[in-house]
This record gives structure tokens, sequence and C-alpha cells, in this order.
């Protein structure tokens, strides 16, 4: 490995010497070297396999305030908890 030049800066040098252990990684093979190519051919959104069988369809549904309030005071997956709530009414009711 190279040698660091100036020590003046702690900082500065710190961040030359992982630079010269990164350059020499990659020198090696080691490590993941991803090219302009490979970052634009990553597709946005979840990663393949993530994705259920049977995904959520995204609606408008308009509810009362106290219903909301109730629900959002629960915290964090409100919204799940009230499609729980609701796939439980529908067990209960038929509707056919």
């Amino acid at each position: 490995m190279a040698k660091i030049r100036s020590a003046a800066d702690p900082e500065m040098a710190e961040f030359e010497a992982a630079l010269l252990r990164s350059i020499d990684q990659t020198a090696r093979g080691e490590g993941r070297v991803t090219t302009p190519e490979q970052i634009q051919a990553r597709r946005v959104g979840r990663p393949a396999g993530s994705l259920k069988a049977a995904p959520k369809v995204s609606t408008t549904i308009r509810l009362s305030p106290d219903v909301v309030q109730a629900f959002r005071a629960t915290g964090t997956g409100w919204q799940t908890r009230i499609d729980f709530a609701l796939q439980d009414w529908l067990k209960a009711h038929s509707l056919a």
C-alpha cells in the first residue's frame, strides 16, 4: 500500500488512507465495483420477489373522523388494522 504524504490534517490523512485501501482492494479484484451503466440499469421500486401474491389495491375511502382518530391513536400500522377489521366484518357478513 502507498504511503500517505501529508499528515497535517488527521481527517484528510484518514480519508487518503481509506481511499488508498479502496484502490488496493479494487486492483486485487476485491469488493464491489459499480459502473454508471449498472447504476442506471437498476430498477426503481421493490426488489424482485418481495411482492405478495395478491397485492393490496390502492383506493380512496371516506371514514368518520372518530373512526380515523381511534385507529390512528393505535400508532403505526393503523391502516392495516382497518383492513383487518374490514376482513373480519366480511367473514361475519355474507354479501352474496
